[in-house]
């Protein structure tokens, strides 16, 4: 008498089926079970769940935000090259035309009979403790300073760790291509861009909203004897900047206030800027902004702004970037961007793209970040420290693949009458 054995199939091959259903095509990465098993093309990244409670999570929070809180927890994680896996799957969500997992009735139905049999189910895990959790309305005050606060009260030493001795948090200006070219080269390479865009002299006045750990306002004052008010609602970036007021000796052209820009008083400032500060400021609110960089400057003074942009199909911050990095973050498209500015009564003079740039500075970014890991996880924990590899990760690919744009727009406030007190040819304005 003989018998037939039956080989019941692994986590991953079912997980697969599942998977492929939900996405609407066949599973563009490998997948690696917690028992071992393993589904899907052989060649290329390796996603491995890890437990049975990244699939919990995910049942609960499918898409980006389950998968996020999966990879941050370390409950799902990446064998190989993270970038090399994402770039792998948006490339088959455009070929393939894959969609977002979709879960009707029979389709939540099924996943929960596979989460049952699986010994997956059950309640919904808490969010892991790097999300973001805020209260209050909208862009209300409170709500706008915890928010900053999220983000860049993580840890100063934590940022001088990661960023060049700038300390400057946006995109650099790589003017060339040599190996001794750093990252900070680049970002001051930015930095004199800036100042000569807003013809800075000794003694003129510039309104630095959103400064940052003060790489402009620093450069302004230093090298070019610029009067500057630096402005910021980050404690930790105020108390940055006054230290090194202090120490370069800046006191007589440097004052740093710790405000939110709607509380700014006065006016008649040379020149403005705001970089990569006006995606914190909202969609609805972002008329009243642009009306108040009109408000600061005088007649023929200037206004930079530099900002990202997202396409219209897909305006906002992001759910991962929302969740984790800044919440109630906004980037609209550059075209809105420019309107809202002229609406306010600017007269937008230059666009300058620098989407190139940011991916060279991001992967930068990402570099110091894998090769200081353990230091890295030292300052913030192994949760966070996930956190920046998958933004830093994700972000460089969303510009390097045109999803995200980032771009100058220099701006004049018209005198009456319409004079714009600058020169008609672009190379003509930085003399």
């Amino acid at each position: 008498m003989s018998t037939t054995q039956t080989t019941r199939p692994g986590v991953a091959h079912r997980l697969a089926s599942l998977a492929e259903t939900a996405l609407g095509g066949p599973l563009p990465l490998r997948l690696r079970a917690w028992d071992g098993s393993e589904a899907g093309p052989a060649e290329g990244p390796v996603v491995v769940l890890r437990s049975r409670r990244a699939l919990r999570r995910l049942l609960w929070q499918p898409g980006e935000l389950g998968l996020a809180q999966a990879y941050v927890t370390g409950e799902i994680d990446v064998v190989g090259d993270l970038a090399q896996g994402l770039r792998t799957m948006w490339a088959a969500v455009r070929e393939r035309r894959l969609h977002a997992p979709r879960l009707g009735i029979a389709e939540l139905a099924r996943a929960t009979g596979a989460a049952v049999l699986l010994g997956a189910a059950g309640p919904r895990p808490p969010a892991p403790a790097s999300q973001a959790r805020l209260r209050g309305g909208l862009h209300s005050r409170s709500r706008d300073r915890a928010a900053i606060s999220h983000h860049y009260d993580l840890s100063n030493d934590f940022y001088r760790l990661l960023l060049d001795e700038t300390m400057a948090y946006s995109c650099g200006y790589w003017t060339s291509d040599e190996a001794d070219f750093t990252p900070a080269d680049a970002q001051r390479a930015k930095l004199e861009l800036i100042c000569r865009k807003l013809a800075l002299r000794p003694g003129a006045r510039l309104l630095d909203i959103g400064c940052g750990w003060g790489s402009l306002t620093l450069y302004a004052a230093e090298r070019h004897k610029a009067q500057v008010t630096a402005v910021t609602l980050s404690r930790e970036q105020a108390a940055h900047v006054r230290e090194q007021v202090a120490e370069r000796g800046l006191e007589n052209l440097v004052e740093v206030v710790c405000q939110d820009y709607r509380d700014i008083s006065g006016g008649g400032y040379d020149a403005v800027s705001t970089i990569e500060m006006g995606e914190h400021v909202g969609d609805a609110e972002y008329p009243a902004f642009t009306a108040a960089l009109h408000r600061f400057v005088r007649p023929r003074g200037r206004v930079l702004v530099q900002q990202m942009s997202r396409g219209a199909k897909a305006p906002g911050g992001g759910t991962f970037i929302e969740a984790y990095i800044a919440p109630d973050m906004h980037m609209r498209p550059l075209g809105e961007t420019v309107t809202l500015l002229e609406e306010a009564g600017l007269e937008v003079r230059s666009v300058e793209s620098l989407r190139e740039h940011y991916v060279r500075t991001i992967t930068a970014w990402h570099r110091t970040l894998e090769d200081r890991w353990d230091e890295c996880v030292r300052l913030v924990g192994e949760e966070a420290a996930r956190v920046w590899r998958l933004y830093l990760v994700g972000g460089a690919l969303a510009f390097e693949e045109r999803r995200m744009g980032v771009d100058q727009i220099l701006s004049v406030r018209p005198a009456p009458g319409g004079s714009a007190g600058i020169a008609a040819t672009p190379h003509d304005w930085y003399a």
